[in-house]
C-alpha cells in the first residue's frame, strides 16, 4: 500500500492484540504480526479481525524461524508445511505480505543447503502468488552479493530489507549494497537499532538513535531510489513511542 503524501506507510511489530491496539494509540497505520505459534493465532483470529475493523489498521505477517539453517530435512518435512499453514492462516486477516527467514550466507550455510533453498524459495513461491500474497525474503547476514544469483533464478522473490540486521558482520551497513543493486526488490523494510557486532546476540533491537546505525543516511538512500511502501518499528510498543518522533522526522513524516 503507498501513501501518496509522505510516501512512507509506518507500523510496528504487534506480539498481541494489546500490542494492536497500543499502536493505533501510536498513530501508526498497520501492524506486523509474527506467526509463531499457529495454534494461538488460530485461537485470536476473530479478536484481532474484529480490531482491524475497529482501529483502521491492517496486519502484515511475519512468518517463524527456519531452525538448523543446514538440516534440509526438518526444513522440508517441518519449516515448510509450517509456512504453508501461515499461508492458509493470513487471508482471514486480510494479510497480503508474508517476511521469511531463510538464511542464504555461505559463510555459515553450505552450499548443498543454499542450493535446496532455492528450490523451496520457488515452490513456495509459487504457493504465495496462487493466493495473491507478496513473499519477500528477510536479509540476515547477507550482503548484496550473497544474494545476486538467488534473485537471477528466482525473479518473484522480493526483499524485506532488514536495517539494524544490516550493520551486523559488516564494516558498513548493508543496506546500501542491496537499496544500490536491488530496488526493484525491496517490498518492505524493517527498522531497529544496534551497536554492530558479529553474534545473534548483538542483534539488540534498540529504539532508534540508541546505536550506531546510519538510519539518515540510509533513509536518504530510499527516498532517492523511490520507496514508497511500509516499514515497521521492530520494538516493543513502549520502544516505538519512545523513538517515534524521531523516526518521523527522518523519513520527514508529519
Amino acid at each position: 500500500m503507498v501513501n501518496d503524501k509522505n510516501h512512507i506507510l509506518l507500523g510496528g511489530t504487534a506480539h498481541s492484540p494489546e500490542d494492536v491496539k497500543a499502536l493505533h494509540d501510536l498513530g501508526l497505520q498497520f501492524a506486523e504480526i509474527p506467526i509463531t505459534n499457529l495454534e494461538k493465532i488460530s485461537a485470536l483470529k476473530d479478536t484481532y479481525k474484529d480490531l482491524s475493523k475497529r482501529t483502521g489498521l491492517y496486519y502484515l505477517c511475519h512468518g517463524p524461524r527456519e531452525g538448523d539453517p543446514n538440516d534440509t530435512e526438518k526444513l522440508e518435512n517441518v519449516y515448510f508445511q509450517k509456512l504453508l499453514r501461515v499461508l492458509n492462516i493470513m487471508p482471514d486477516l486480510d494479510m497480503r505480505l508474508l517476511t521469511i527467514h531463510l538464511w542464504m550466507d555461505p559463510r555459515f550455510v553450505k552450499q548443498k543447503a543454499i542450493s535446496y533453498k532455492v528450490d523451496f524459495l520457488s515452490r513456495f513461491l509459487n504457493h504465495g502468488r496462487g493466493m495473491g500474497i507478496e513473499i519477500c525474503l528477510e536479509n540476515l547476514s547477507e550482503t548484496a552479493s550473497h544474494l545476486s544469483d538467488i534473485f537471477k533464478v528466482l525473479p518473484h522473490l522480493n526483499l524485506t530489507l532488514d536495517i539494524g540486521h544490516a550493520q551486523l558482520l559488516s564494516s558498513q551497513n548493508t543496506s546500501y549494497g542491496f537499496v544500490e543493486r536491488f530496488p526493484e526488490r525491496i517490498k518492505h523494510v524493517h527498522i531497529h537499532d544496534n551497536r554492530g557486532g558479529d553474534s545473534p546476540e548483538d542483534d539488540l533491537h534498540l529504539p532508534i538513535g540508541e546505536g550506531v546505525v546510519d538510519f539518515e543516511g540510509i533513509f536518504g538512500e530510499l527516498e532517492r531510489m523511490g520507496y514508497c511502501s511500509t516499514c515497521t518499528l521492530e520494538l516493543r510498543p513502549a520502544q516505538i513511542k519512545a523513538c517515534l518522533a524521531h523516526v518521523k522526522k527522518l523519513l520527514q513524516i508529519a
